[in-house]
């Protein structure tokens, strides 16, 4: 039998297929994390209840990728292993998206406010589906050499999707005219175009990984150890839980920072750039200038996002020359004084010299934790750690999805900026803890015999 690691190298075409439905996936997600706070902002949620009804995102990923990485890796059909998950996923996303901007239409059955929410839930559901068991692609199909270089080829992909579909809604009302505001409790017109279009994205580009990429048959991969225990389902995850290989327990310190300071800059990055650069009052959710500041908002994720495609580009020669670990801790510092920074711009326009630092930070964040944790993970159980590697990303945002809106409320005096400001500072505490994970495969080449 061949193990993973003794499997031939991959030709660059076969790992660019399997990863771009990554790219439909954040073209996905990027449509959420910009417009999301704008529509349950205009279906009537307040500034300092935004992160709560956002816990939808983190809580339904906790619980649902750790049973797909589970299942996915006891699964074979004739699709293969992971496909079956993120092709039904995809399709459920699809649907989400074309709902997301019309919750009103439901007002039947629930508030628009509350129907949005239980959208976003079953969207991000969906998103998790479909994301989880391409982290575990890379990691099963890629030797180990090749894994920095299959997690970068996947973020740059990731960084493209992110940013055509960031950059959508602007395209629309911009460039195209599309109406770009509506009746109180209504999405604009531009809005809800991006998310039609977002779900054939999303739908299209699965399916291009479904149908170019073959997935190696159960009979390859390691059998269970003899006498070790059979346990099923929950309980073999809590089990895998209990037992994490040491290095996934001191990235889970790295990712809970850098993922907190995320959910941050996501949720609160439109009310506080329409505060604090354009000078609005923290209730106003509907005025054209609000419309304005939102889908400048938007822009700016295209273009931390489309920097970090670039930078995913160059991470596995830096990754080469500094190590993964000095890279990553690089990154997030510049990240953080890049978001620390915002508190001192008032013009617009200079905000993209901030998305520029993030969007390092981001693209590092998406491939150095994954190219690290891979080595580290037995082959047999590579999809059920990449899921349960997920609640270091998901318990941050549920933290800070509790205490973010009354933070904002109470002690930032309703003013969103300094959330981005106390964002920037946790992604400097991520980069410090850096520096305590053992990665065996990282050396950098100057220390290379």
């Amino acid at each position: 039998m061949v193990t993973i690691q003794q499997r031939q190298r991959l030709s660059n075409a076969r790992i660019w297929n399997m990863s771009v439905g990554f790219l439909g996936i954040q073209f996905g997600f990027a449509l959420q994390n910009g417009n999301a706070s704008r529509i349950l902002g205009i279906f009537g949620a307040d500034v300092e209840h935004l992160s709560w009804f956002w816990l939808a995102a983190p809580l339904t990923g906790m619980i649902i990728q750790p049973l797909i990485g589970y299942y996915s890796d006891h699964t074979w059909t004739s699709l293969g292993r992971r496909k079956p998950y993120f092709l039904v996923g995809a399709i459920v996303a699809a649907l989400a998206l074309m709902l997301m901007p019309n919750a009103e239409v439901l007002i039947h059955l629930l508030p628009p406010l509350y129907a949005g929410a239980g959208i976003l839930m079953i969207m991000d559901a969906s998103f998790n589906v479909a994301m989880e068991p391409f982290r575990a692609l890379i990691a099963d199909l890629l030797p180990s050499d090749q894994r920095t270089e299959g997690f970068a080829v996947q973020t740059f992909l990731i960084g493209i999707g992110a940013v055509l579909g960031s950059w959508l809604p602007y395209l629309f009302a911009e460039v195209f005219g599309v109406e770009n505001t509506a009746s109180e409790g209504v999405v604009p017109q531009s809005v809800t175009l991006s998310f039609y279009v977002g779900a054939v994205v999303f739908l299209a580009a699965i399916l291009w990984t479904v149908v170019t990429t073959k997935e190696f048959p159960p009979d390859e991969y390691p059998k269970e150890r003899n006498g070790e225990a059979k346990m099923k389902g929950i309980a073999q995850i809590f089990t895998d839980f209990a037992q994490m290989p040491k290095t996934m327990k001191q990235l889970g310190v790295v990712q809970f920072f850098s993922w907190f300071a995320l959910f941050s800059m996501w949720v609160f990055s439109t009310p506080a750039i329409a505060t604090h650069v354009y000078g609005l009052p923290a209730d106003d959710h509907s005025s054209t200038t609000y419309q304005e500041a939102a889908n400048w908002v938007s822009g700016l994720f295209g273009i931390y996002n489309g920097v970090s495609a670039v930078y995913a580009l160059v991470l596995p020669a830096i990754a080469y020359a500094l190590g993964r670990k000095r890279t990553h801790a690089m990154s997030l510092t510049i990240g953080g004084i890049s978001l620390m920074s915002i508190y001192f711009i008032s013009n617009p326009y200079l905000l993209i010299v901030p998305m520029i630092g993030i969007g390092i930070a981001w693209a590092s964040i998406l491939a150095m934790p994954y190219a690290i944790l891979a080595g580290a993970l037995p082959a047999r159980k590579m999809g059920l750690y990449m899921g349960v590697f997920n609640f270091f990303i998901t318990l941050p945002q549920i933290v800070n999805g509790i205490i973010g809106g009354p933070v904002v409320k109470y002690i930032y005096g309703s003013h969103a900026v300094f959330s981005l400001v106390a964002a920037g500072a946790f992604f400097l505490v991520a980069a410090f803890f850096v520096r305590f994970v053992e990665d065996a495969d990282d050396m950098p080449h100057g220390a290379r015999r």
